[in-house]
């Protein structure tokens, strides 16, 4: 079972943060969560039997794209890269996000109870 701090993300957290780091770069599945990881300073790990359901989603609604292609290790690996489709959803998700955010924050500021 999993501990307070191991809980999921809240729903469509790793999609975003999925469709973030693919635009900065397009990256294979390992790369996109070691990435996710240093860019979060070990905060966040994110689980491969959540990154490849997430990342299935994200290429049948074409927010993403995938292509095979030889990794630096000399494997087979699928790139994923960043859809203009994708970009406009990040962009309104992060919105959404930050609107959200905001109320939140509101609600648990000190001395307003």
């Amino acid at each position: 079972m999993k501990t307070r701090e191991q809980r999921d993300l809240f729903p469509g957290a790793l999609e975003m943060m999925i469709l973030k780091t693919l635009k900065r770069q397009p990256l294979h599945g390992y790369a996109l969560v070691q990435q996710i990881k240093r860019t979060s300073n070990d905060l966040l790990q994110i689980e491969e039997g959540s990154l490849y359901p997430a990342l299935q989603r994200l290429l049948k609604e074409e927010l993403v794209k995938a292509e095979w292609g030889i990794s630096s290790t000399n494997r087979r690996v699928r790139t994923y890269k960043l859809t203009a489709k994708g970009a406009k959803h990040l962009e309104n998700e992060v919105s959404r996000f930050e609107k959200m955010l905001e109320g939140i924050t509101r609600v648990l500021a000190p001395g307003e109870s």
